[in-house]
């Protein structure tokens, strides 16, 4: 590994004085990995010493125990078994931890013919990191594994992430700012994160760094350097110039540079297989800040679940990759009428062909993940069973494309289907023959266990093998051949450690050997009581080959491997176009398949400020009534520029004040991943940022309160909507006294009226905002609709035009079983608080609220005849000097002294 620092032979003396070969070797590779857990190859295990044990002993929870002992401390000691290495490699790296693995690279004889204090020559491999993993075990099929890396040209000060998937092959880059970085890596959520150390001294940059709860890796800022960034792009993809891939700046360059280079010290000079990289523009996609996707919950709830969030109620794809592109596209709304729409044409075509959908499901059940395998197998990690998926991959996809293509004939294929049908035709059958015809049907995972290649497929691979395993059968044919060319019955194949296999006849029968008929052939080795014993060239040639045959046959099967792996990765361009389109059918006919279930409807999107929506749901919301035999109510949305752009949203707790923001929120989403809505009509102007200010939570760990959150979180929406932006906002300005916070929501409601000029629903329990509508053109005042019975409010869930007469808390509260006294009390206040006939009351209500009024406690001051006893002890009593157990006394003196007076 060129790019790692070796320690001098002067050196390695000096700091490993005293210690034997085996750990100063150990040490040696521990020098150049400082920052990482050795996983040292010994046998079969893995073993860590030192710290490394420590460590890894208290995160896995496994033994830890000793070898021997360096400058005169015992050295602590665990390992993992090599075969299940995998499983506990899965739990350090979750819990942030990098590993260096460190094989040997030699058989242990060769080492012990150099000498009997040589060791086995051994060196790391790979460094596992939470961006760079690529086995199944070390993954979620279903979501990308994004390996990120940050960089700033300081020239122009334009600042650029790059980001790659080294798994599936994903590569791409965009510029940046310090104030979007936080929303960017909200969409990407990648498991780790290479900066150059400098940047990250940098507050509002190392700020955004650490909130998106990815690991960090610094690195020196010389792996950033934009010229030697371009030389090694160019190396990697074998081309003199970039202009093919696109027009890059300086900081792009640089990123994609530092992300390469990362990618070839982790995986110490292999190369894994990267799509081309592509360039995406920051107008393409609409923008979610990290607070807007955690509020409206589109891939996990506030509570971290999967089950219930947008995208678990979306999902019905039947591919892995299908799954991750499904994700890719909720995290990345597109900002692009025309792209949507050809997005909205695939789905159509699928919707309206029920037949031709289910057997397009059907048949892309049985594709496996083309994408990952080939990401494997380029690193030299992928095994048989990688290879197979991608031959039955490279099988499916003309079956795909066959049935879409009978469809054509009826319908005329949308262009995004005709592309991937024709990436789909295009599958190299020949490879996928190929990979069928070599490998068995019962594979190994590992290509090192053997029994990969199918019987017929190698001449030379099949007598191996027989030799191997059928040694009894073939020394007995020869044993036959033998007795029938000399006429001999009693001749026998027999084998001992001295000679090998020989050939053994009795006394009267070795003359008939000797004749000049054989001369030559048999040649005599030992003559023994009653037999002599001869050999044949023949004999001595098929004992050297069963000898190797085990041995012979491995390699045999991988050299095969090898070259099918050869042959595999060189068409990885190919592969991954095949995978990406397989993918993209999986998704569209998904949708297709939700949207026939959910009742959608396909949305008109145009490049307008429009929202109208017409009998609109939450689609989350009502498939979990659904499953409990309820219904969801619909409600009509019109933010329609030329008309009321803002709602003022008034009406009390429960009544779905809440769910009615965020449903418009997500069909705006769902509109724009090219999706059907869940409505009875729809009209969308595309979105070019989203925002939610809704819920109330506080960040401690920062030292924020829910007030504090919900402040910037609202500063973040007045600084950055545009007049193409959706906001919804739910009760700004609750979280402190009562004029400060309607004071801030009115300010609000009239900033983003005149200034952001956005459209946007505002949730609220200040009535008192309602009068903003006399004057403020494009505001409508809208409420949630209840209805009083017996007492108690039934809540109609319909939102109309008008407003709220009142909140009904106290009903609420009712509902949610505080006490009747309070229930009762509160209710007295209320009528103070609103009677406007009757200031006097309401100044004196606070000398007025005796809250517990309805279960009087005894008061010493005001005594009785008789109590002045008790007031005295009172008096002469100081709390704050009393120990436990005086006033416990002084208690008893208390209650014997009432009993006295009474």
């Amino acid at each position: 590994m060129n790019d790692m620092p070796n320690l001098s032979a002067a050196g390695l003396e000096a700091e490993n004085t005293g210690a034997t070969p085996v750990m100063a070797q150990y040490l040696q590779v521990k020098s150049a990995h400082p920052g990482s857990l050795l996983f040292y190859r010994m046998g079969d295990f893995y073993e860590l010493f030192f710290n490394d044990a420590e460590k890894a002993a208290v995160a896995l929870g496994i033994a830890l125990t000793k070898r021997g002992k360096h400058l005169g401390q015992n050295i602590p000691m665990c390992g993992v078994p090599v075969h299940a290495a995998d499983g506990y490699l899965q739990r350090l790296i979750r819990k942030g931890f990098r590993v260096a693995v460190c094989e040997q690279l030699e058989d242990p004889a060769e080492a012990r013919k150099r000498g009997s204090k040589s060791v086995v020559r051994r060196d790391v491999v790979r460094l596992v990191t939470p961006g760079t993993v690529t086995e199944d075990t070390l993954l979620d099929a279903g979501a990308s594994n994004y390996l990120a890396a940050l960089a700033l040209n300081r020239g122009d000060g334009q600042l650029a992430i790059a980001w790659a998937d080294i798994s599936s092959g994903e590569l791409s880059v965009m510029t940046t700012t310090a104030g979007q970085l936080g929303a960017d890596l909200a969409r990407l959520e990648p498991r780790e994160i290479v900066v150059s150390d400098t940047l990250l001294a940098d507050h509002e940059l190392g700020s955004a760094l650490t909130q998106c709860g990815a690991a960090i890796t610094p690195v020196p800022a010389i792996r950033f350097d934009s010229i030697s960034a371009e030389r090694r792009i160019k190396e990697h993809f074998q081309v003199a110039a970039l202009d093919a891939f696109g027009a890059f700046g300086r900081a792009e360059i640089a990123s994609l540079g530092g992300l390469i280079d990362y990618i070839a010290l982790t995986q110490v000079g292999r190369s894994p297989h990267l799509r081309q990289p592509r360039r995406e523009t920051r107008g393409d996609f609409m923008l979610i800040d990290a607070a807007t996707r955690a509020n409206l919950e589109l891939v996990r709830t506030t509570s971290g679940d999967n089950k219930g969030s947008l995208f678990s109620t979306i999902n019905h794809t039947v591919t892995a990759a299908g799954t991750r592109l499904l994700a890719d596209r909720l995290a990345n709304p597109l900002a692009l009428p025309a792209a949507i729409n050809e997005r909205l044409d695939a789905v159509a075509f699928f919707h309206g062909a029920g037949g031709l959908r289910d057997k397009v499901r059907s048949t892309l059940a049985s594709a496996p993940d083309i994408e990952r395998a080939l990401g494997r197998l380029s690193v030299g990690r992928g095994g048989p069973r990688d290879m197979a998926a991608i031959g039955a991959g490279l099988r499916v996809a003309p079956e795909l494309a066959a049935l879409i293509g009978e469809a054509s004939e009826l319908v005329p294929l949308p262009a995004e289907i005709a592309l991937d049908c024709a990436a789909l035709a295009s599958a190299d059958e020949t490879l996928g023959s190929r990979i069928m015809t070599t490998l068995a049907d019962d594979l190994p995972l590992l290509a090192r266990d053997g029994g990969l290649v199918r019987p017929g497929f190698s001449p030379d691979l099949d007598e191996a093998r027989a030799l191997r395993d059928e040694t009894r059968q073939i020394i007995a044919g020869l044993q036959s051949g033998y007795a029938a060319e000399t006429g001999i019955k009693s001749l026998k194949i027999r084998h001992n450690n001295v000679l090998g296999y020989f050939i053994e006849v009795s006394s009267q029968h070795a003359a008939v050997l000797q004749q000049p008929d054989f001369a030559g052939k048999y040649v005599h080795r030992q003559t023994v009581a009653n037999a002599m014993r001869f050999v044949t060239l023949e004999l001595a040639s098929l004992e050297q080959k069963i000898l190797s045959a085990a041995s012979r046959a491995l390699a045999l099967e991988q050299d095969i491997f090898s070259s099918l792996c050869e042959a595999t990765v060189a068409r990885g361009t190919h592969l991954s176009a095949v995978a990406r389109a397989i993918a993209k059918i999986d998704v569209v006919s998904s949708l297709a398949e939700f949207a026939v279930r959910s009742r959608l409807v396909r949305p008109e999107v145009d490049g307008s400020t429009a929202f109208e929506v017409t009998g609109g749901r939450h689609v989350v919301v009502e498939t979990a009534l659904q499953a409990g035999a309820q219904s969801f109510i619909a409600n009509d949305c019109d933010l329609s520029a030329d008309t009321k752009r803002l709602w003022l949203l008034t009406g009390p707790n429960m009544a779905g004040k809440s769910t009615y923001l965020r449903q418009n929120a997500l069909i705006v989403i769902l509109a724009q991943i090219g999706s059907f809505v869940p409505a009875e009509r729809a009209h969308i102007g595309v979105v070019d940022r989203l925002f939610s200010r809704v819920g109330a939570a506080d960040d401690l760990a920062r030292g924020r309160s829910t007030f504090m959150v919900e402040m910037v979180e609202t500063a973040a929406i007045l600084n950055q909507a545009t007049e193409r932006s959706f906001v919804i906002l739910d009760e700004i300005g609750r979280g402190t006294a009562t004029f400060d916070g309607l004071s801030i929501a009115w300010a609000t409601v009239e900033h983003i009226h005149d200034v952001n000029r956005c459209r946007a629903l505002f949730a609220t329990h200040y009535h008192e905002l309602t009068m903003l509508a006399e004057r403020l053109p494009h505001l409508a005042n809208a409420t949630v609709m209840v209805r009083e019975w017996q007492g108690s409010i039934v809540f109609l869930h319909e939102v109309r035009p008008g407003v709220a007469d009142r909140s009904y808390g106290i009903h609420v509260a009712k509902l949610a079983g505080i006490p009747g006294a309070v229930i009762a009390r509160a209710s007295d206040v209320l009528k103070l608080l609103e009677d406007d006939s009757n200031k006097d009351k309401r100044r004196g209500l606070v000398d007025d609220l005796p809250l517990f009024k309805a279960a009087p406690i005894p008061a010493f001051s005001q005594p009785r005849s008789g109590d002045e006893p008790l007031a005295a002890l009172l008096r002469d009593i100081n709390p704050d000097e009393l120990t436990a157990r005086e006033a416990l006394s002084i208690l008893y003196d208390l209650k014997s002294s009432l009993k006295a007076v009474r």
